[in-house]
């Protein structure tokens, strides 16, 4: 029923865990963002963007024709919407899941991943990025220990899709610089989150992808160096 456009990122874990979780049939079509399939016609007719996940609904919400949907905070909020799981229906409920996919969408998200960049991947290691950036991930991770000081999960106590979207960005922390032993609450909630059965069947999809050989500098050029110029008119 779906098709998911996928790498092993923590924005194509989140689809996976999703699917997993409100058990929905799915193909995943893998897309090598290392070798540059990102760029293929047919994936950018999908997603004009240029970046994993996007998937293509054979039974669409609506009950016409197939549906593409591009960014993982838009997936996972149409598969919710359309399967009425993990995401309430109570207004004011709603409304905090909402938020906190926003919250995860515009700011852990975005923040870690210059974190990643900066510490992991830049030929030249910039002390002010990388301290601005591993901070402003300490900050968040800090955010979100304080909201699950009084709550089973980040919207409240029913686990949902706000839940899924930032769980991805915390299993890299300590890439991040981040010690998970810092923040008590955040840890109680990733280690449930580890050890629920969908999320562990999500992570053993990616398994089958992890180890192909790719030419670094090829990878770093087609990941990293993209501008205006490389947006085909």
């Amino acid at each position: 029923m779906i098709e998911l456009y996928y790498w092993t990122t923590p924005n194509g874990h989140k689809i996976t865990i999703f699917l997993e979780e409100a058990e929905l049939p799915y193909t995943i079509i893998p897309v090598n963002i290392g070798a540059g399939d990102q760029f293929k016609p047919e994936f950018l007719k999908i997603s004009p963007n240029n970046r994993i996940p996007a998937i293509i609904d054979k039974e669409s919400a609506d009950g016409s024709e197939p549906i593409s949907v591009f960014e993982s905070g838009a997936i996972l909020l149409y598969l919710a919407e359309k399967t009425g799981k993990l995401i309430p229906s109570n207004t004011r409920e709603r409304v905090e899941v909402l938020q906190w996919l926003f919250w995860q969408m515009g700011g852990l998200g975005p923040m870690a991943g210059q974190n990643h960049h900066f510490s992991q991947y830049a030929p030249e290691k910039i002390p002010y990025a990388i301290n601005r950036y591993v901070n402003e991930t300490g900050r968040l991770y800090a955010v979100l220990n304080k909201r699950l000081s009084d709550r089973e999960f980040v919207a409240g106590n029913n686990y949902s899709i706000a839940d899924i979207a930032a769980y991805p960005w915390i299993v890299p922390h300590e890439r991040q610089g981040q010690n998970l032993d810092d923040f008590p609450n955040l840890k109680r909630w990733f280690e449930a989150i580890k050890a629920r059965p969908a999320t562990i069947r999500a992570y053993e999809k990616a398994e089958a992808f992890k180890n192909q050989a790719l030419d670094p500098e090829k990878s770093r050029e087609l990941l990293f160096n993209q501008s205006a110029n490389t947006v085909k008119r």
